[in-house]
């Protein structure tokens, strides 16, 4: 079914809703030297953010933003938890030493199900690489095997966001994938597309000349 133009209005009104909900848990976000460069640009946030909630339907959106309040409530804070997740991979013994204890526990099933979900994104985002290869080189790696201190990859920022998703979400963001694969499309051109838009291109090919420029 074709999306009205009220429809999508909504969509975005609820997506920039998130989006400045998910600002307030990340400004509180901390790391090992304090406040993060990133965190005094809320303009860029609010693009990169953006493009991504925009290839969600409404009730995916609904659902994550009942999960940022219920964060809220339970005094949680979920950017702050993606980004403990993010360590794993680089810093395994601290890792499990001080920051998983403060995580929800996700058990061997939900895991499972996450990395179904990263086994499909990821060649998605090594099919954007190679079709856009101006953006993609101005985009993260690709793989946690890329991995380092300095520079978490799209696999590894993605495992880390899922694990931050409620049951549900992560249920609805599948289905998301799933008509995505049905579709023949690629969640990451979708998202850079909106990102491009945002960022105020008119196209995605006016965005990757842009950045070859």
């Amino acid at each position: 079914m074709t999306e009205t133009m009220e429809e999508r209005a909504a969509r975005l009104e609820r997506a920039r809703e998130i989006v400045a909900h998910e600002w307030s848990q990340f400004e509180l976000v901390r790391g090992d030297d304090g406040r993060a460069a990133c965190q005094d640009n809320p303009a860029e946030f609010e693009v990169q953010r953006l493009g991504q909630f925009m290839t969600w339907p409404m009730p995916l959106l609904d659902s994550y933003a009942a999960d940022l309040d219920a964060a809220d409530a339970a005094g949680r804070n979920l950017l702050t938890e993606k980004y403990a997740r993010m360590m794993e991979p680089t810093e395994p013994e601290r890792y499990v030493r001080e920051l998983a204890p403060h995580l929800p526990l996700l058990d061997a099933d939900r895991v499972a199900a996450q990395e179904e979900i990263i086994a499909i994104q990821v060649p998605w985002a090594r099919d954007f690489h190679r079709d856009y290869p101006a953006l993609g080189a101005a985009m993260r790696v690709l793989t946690t095997a890329e991995d380092t201190l300095e520079a978490t990859s799209f696999e590894t920022y993605l495992r880390g966001e899922l694990g931050t998703y409620s049951d549900a979400t992560l249920a609805l963001y599948r289905e998301l994938v799933d008509a995505t694969v049905a579709a023949g499309e690629n969640l990451t051109w979708r998202t850079v597309a909106y990102t491009s838009i945002f960022a105020g291109y008119p196209d995605l090919e006016a965005a990757e000349a842009a950045q070859r420029a």
